[in-house]
């Protein structure tokens, strides 16, 4: 019988404890004296969001796969847990075995976006860790981290012991396999870190020194060991059928955000939108084999019990096999129940007709993300999408039983002007007059356009990483010359329209793209009480302006300034694949409003055609 973390009466009096006792369905127990290695995994938010990501059940179903390895889960306690255990001095602990994660070999967490970088701070305080790498001990777990945003890992380059880049499917073991061996031999913390620096894809940022010039630029980032790589190379799995994929994930106790099987069909994307970080990080395009992915579905459904299943990529629409596998999941599931679930699709009449057989199309919404209002201002960022494609795909929405459409659009994009902002307003009016044009007897009622801006963040790796951006009253600004347009527009009365939060953008923003200066600005914003900054009701940015304050550092260095091409950005050490002259290209393109060919159209040589062993030509 394990023990519990926490008592009864903390349970009793703490929001949905069932975050917190483990023990779920397809959880794994191990009996810890008999493994070498304890490996907590951490995704730092709410149990609900992490319990819906799909690479930490990758990890934790391979990583358990290993007999001398035991790896648990670790969520960010929520802000009442979290009182109680500072006030109880009751130290963070993992789901499965109750134990402190201080006990553990390794504390691996996941950086999925940049607004979770204090409650990474507050991973390491409740588990009684030092924030700051350096001033860890022997007896300290090593904190890794991964994700998305390890491809910038620099603002949090002091609190982190080493960074994986890449899939975790590929050099996990071999990383896991050396510090077994260095501790069988007697190794300690430095000596690991030493062995670990020269396996592909591991960046241990205290091995690296980085120099500035008078301006804030960086002058010279360089190795201070000769175990370390002048680069840090992307690891990447390029037979994607074979290889780890959870075939039992762990069931929730509570709904969780994607309480459903997700069943990931491939990665990257061909399209090469411009601001689109995942389309660059995650390239070459890869598939999993449709018997494999039949295989998956059957099995997770019945190990999980879940009545819906969602095909997981970055461009559904793009899979090859999607009508067949498409046709097997409705034959196979259909009757018993099972609902499935299709993002990331391209509106045209094939993905029309496939939503229309797998889901009760009259009571859901259809999403579009034409991303910008005009044409011009869609070829700048590489879009794809013609204001065609949308309006007809619009029509045959409608008259397939479709009333209500969200459309989704950046605000702030490069070259943005007035006329792009009022684009916005005009399409949606485009879209409501195309409802009405449908015979009124055909009609289901009203239709509702759903109008949802959000503020572009350039990202690092994108061919817009260079780009400026604006500041809050700026970004507000947009926004409410967006409201005036709809207002201005005949069908005013069937088109919504709400934006995303100006200040949280601002600092996704900063950190996106910060350097090893932010890393204090972080822990002050975090001591002055900055935590869960993702979600509206606790971000503080009067915590976040104050740190920015105390410190010296001007924000505006790393927002509002456009980059050179020559410049060292805090990343350039990291190869992801595709190559600097191929973003710079791409970056000169967007200004002559030029569109590049998506990558089954025509090879734009990326670079990232070397992971499959050719040649990729850099013209």
């Amino acid at each position: 019988m394990r023990k519990l973390a926490l008592n009864d009466e903390i349970l009793l009096n703490i929001e949905k404890p069932a975050r917190y006792i483990g023990n779920e369905v397809n959880s794994v127990m191990k009996e810890k004296d008999k493994v070498d290695i304890r490996f907590a995994m951490c995704f730092p938010d709410v149990y609900e969001i992490g319990m819906s990501h799909l690479g930490i059940q990758i990890l934790y179903d391979m990583f358990n796969q290993r007999e001398d390895t035991w790896c648990e889960r670790v969520y960010s306690p929520w802000p009442d847990l979290d009182q109680v255990l500072r006030e109880e001095k009751i130290p963070l602990f993992a789901l499965e075995s109750q134990d402190a994660v201080k006990d553990f070999d390794f504390l691996g967490l996941t950086l999925q976006y940049e607004m979770c970088y204090t409650n990474v701070l507050q991973i390491l305080d409740l588990s009684q860790i030092p924030l700051l790498s350096k001033e860890r001990t022997e007896d300290m777990p090593i904190v890794i981290g991964g994700g998305p945003c390890a491809y910038n890992p620099e603002p949090l380059a002091d609190f982190f012991d080493l960074f994986y880049i890449g899939e975790g499917e590929t050099v996990y073991n071999q990383l896991l396999d050396v510090y077994k061996e260095n501790k069988r031999s007697g190794g300690g913390r430095r000596e690991f870190l030493e062995k670990a620096a020269g396996i592909p894809g591991i960046y241990v940022p205290g091995f690296y020194r980085v120099e500035y010039h008078e301006d804030g630029t960086i002058a010279s980032f360089a190795p201070t060991c000769e175990c370390a790589p002048l680069k840090v190379e992307k690891q990447v799995v390029m037979d994607v059928t074979d290889t780890y994929y959870p075939k039992a994930p762990v069931v929730p106790f509570i709904k969780a955000t994607q309480d459903r099987v997700t069943l990931e069909i491939q990665r990257g994307c061909i399209r090469g939108c411009r601001f689109c970080q995942a389309g660059m990080l995650y390239r070459p395009t890869r598939e999993r084999k449709l018997e494999y992915l039949k295989q998956a579905a059957k099995d997770m459904l019945v190990n999980t019990g879940h009545e819906e299943i969602s095909l997981s990529s970055l461009s559904s629409s793009d899979y090859s096999q999607l009508p067949e596998l498409i046709q097997f999941l409705i034959e196979e599931f259909d009757k018993k129940g099972v609902n499935i679930s299709l993002p990331s699709l391209r509106i045209d009449a094939f993905s029309l007709d496939v939503m229309s057989k797998v889901q009760d199309i009259r009571k859901s919404s259809l999403t579009f993300a034409p991303e910008a209002g005009t044409q011009r201002l869609r070829d700048v960022i590489n879009k794809g999408l013609t204001e065609q494609d949308i309006l007809e795909g619009a029509g045959s929405a409608f008259e397939g039983g479709w009333t209500r459409v969200k459309l989704y659009f950046m605000l702030g994009l490069p070259t943005e002007t007035e006329e792009d902002m009022r684009g916005i307003a005009e399409l949606a009016e485009k879209i409501a007059r195309r409802y009405y044009e449908i015979p009124k007897e055909q009609r289901q009622g009203k239709c509702q356009i759903v109008v949802s801006t959000s503020f572009f963040v350039p990202k690092p790796f994108t061919p817009f990483q260079w780009a400026p951006m604006f500041t809050k009253e700026q970004f507000l600004d947009k926004a409410r010359f967006v409201k005036e347009a709809i207002r201005a527009q005949l069908n005013q009365k069937s088109i919504k329209y709400n934006w995303h939060e100006a200040d949280v953008t601002v600092l996704e923003g900063i950190l996106a793209r910060g350097d090893r200066r932010i890393g204090p600005v972080i822990r002050k914003a975090y001591e002055n009480g900055s935590l869960f900054d993702s979600w509206s009701e606790y971000f503080r940015p009067q915590a976040w302006e104050q740190a920015f304050k105390d410190l010296g550092v001007d924000p505006d260095f790393y927002t509002m300034r456009e980059r050179d091409v020559t410049e060292i950005l805090p990343w350039d050490f990291i190869d992801i694949g595709v190559t600097k002259k191929f973003l710079i290209r791409e970056w000169n393109r967007a200004k002559e409003e030029e569109i590049t060919p998506n990558c089954r159209q025509q090879c734009s040589g990326c670079g990232a055609g070397r992971y499959k062993g050719g040649v990729c030509l850099e013209g």
